[in-house]
């Protein structure tokens, strides 16, 4: 985005914060009742990958994958006709936050690996016709808030000077704002992956991504006074949310240090031949590397923030309803047969069964533990300090 976008360092940002949480009051209700809700996380990564490709911004693509979510929750669609859809949401959400040259072109989209695999070619009428049902699905109104759109003000000050690293001042402060940043990056990424983030409010997601942040950089005070009152959320509310944030971030890692036994043991077979372990040793071990990550996490998330409990957007997502679009509405290339589904989803799940990478921010080894405040310990994380 360009400097003038970044409203979170202008005057205006406390009002326009204002404004977006009064806009997250009245969105749409999500109740995860679509028939393909098994494939929503391809079509999640599907838009990610895309918006990547052509450089999108992180807004962009969070309202993408919120359109596609809630048109899901809908209507009953076909696999093929997902991917229209999904690349539809894409289309619309990046015209309503980029420029006009950074939208991706009809021709850029057709020659999408994705596109050519499902035999799919789209054709201007039918990307208009999809634009106008969705808009007409979402009332004409695109201006809704995700995590994407609050996490940069709350960045704003969510690593001060007087924060301490391991207890101790911290000696780069420049450093420590810029792997916040790439953590709650990190974090906001994994809040797409799940549809059960829905169940929160946007700020509230935005929240516990940089709390989770503070969390892994071994910042304390673990929640301060300042994001406190910036964000009107009290520690003892972000805890649900932050727990999801953390499991995902332990899995990821476990799952990079599993990648990277199996090259090392790859490598060590091609040299040479090792004993086979003692059952004594294979024994320790396993015990070694068992984490007590989230038994550790959960002692430090029974903390209890001394100041009151804000209940402003409290009851954001759960008090809000709307309309149901019936089936009817919905165009016929869009509806799938009660009778057809279940063999169109079995076919699908098997061909979008495609392995996809394990990618975390940036490649480092994960080889050590760390204690944090005192009250538990993790593996290292995504980025070496």
């Amino acid at each position: 985005m360009e400097i003038e976008a970044q409203w979170w360092t202008g005057q205006l940002a406390a009002d326009i914060h204002q404004a977006l949480r009064y806009k997250e009051l009245k969105l749409p209700s999500y109740k995860g009742q679509s028939p393909q809700l098994h494939l929503r996380r391809y079509f999640a990564d599907l838009i990610a990958i895309v918006s990547n490709r052509f450089r999108l911004c992180p807004a962009a693509r969070h309202l993408a994958v919120y359109l596609l979510d809630l048109f899901m929750d809908r209507y009953d669609i076909s696999t093929q006709q997902l991917h229209v859809v999904a690349l539809s949401c894409l289309l619309l959400a990046s015209k309503f936050e980029e420029k006009e040259d950074s939208v991706p072109k009809l021709e850029q989209l057709n020659s999408l690996g994705c596109m050519t695999n499902m035999n799919l070619i789209l054709t201007k009428q039918n990307l208009l016709h999809m634009e106008l049902l969705l808009l007409e699905t979402f009332q004409w109104n695109l201006c809704l808030p995700t995590a994407a759109h609050f996490i940069d003000y709350y960045l704003s000050i969510a690593v001060h000077e007087t924060d301490l690293h391991d207890g101790w001042p911290m000696v780069c402060l420049e450093k420590t704002k810029l792997y916040m940043a790439k953590y709650a990056d990190y974090f906001l990424e994994v809040s797409l992956q799940d549809h059960e983030f829905l169940n929160y409010a946007p700020s509230l997601v935005a929240t516990a991504c940089v709390a989770s942040s503070r969390i892994i950089l071994r910042l304390s005070p673990t929640w301060p006074t300042r994001l406190h009152h910036l964000t009107a959320y009290s520690w003892d509310f972000l805890v649900p949310c932050i727990e999801r944030l953390l499991i995902a971030h332990d899995n990821d890692v476990k799952e990079a240090n599993k990648q990277k036994g199996q090259q090392a043991q790859s490598a060590q077979h091609a040299v040479f031949q090792p004993p086979a372990p003692s059952a004594q040793q294979a024994n320790a071990q396993q015990h070694q590397h068992v984490p007590q990550y989230l038994q550790a996490h959960q002692s430090s998330l029974q903390y209890h923030h001394p100041a009151a409990q804000q209940q402003s957007c409290q009851q954001i997502l759960s008090s809000t309803h709307t309309a149901s679009y019936p089936l009817q509405t919905c165009p016929a290339a869009l509806q799938t047969g009660a009778q057809a589904r279940g063999h169109v989803q079995t076919g699908a799940a098997m061909s979008l069964a495609v392995p996809l990478d394990v990618k975390p921010c940036i490649s480092v080894s994960y080889n050590r533990t760390y204690q944090v405040n005192g009250r538990y310990s993790c593996i290292t994380p995504c980025f070496e300090r």
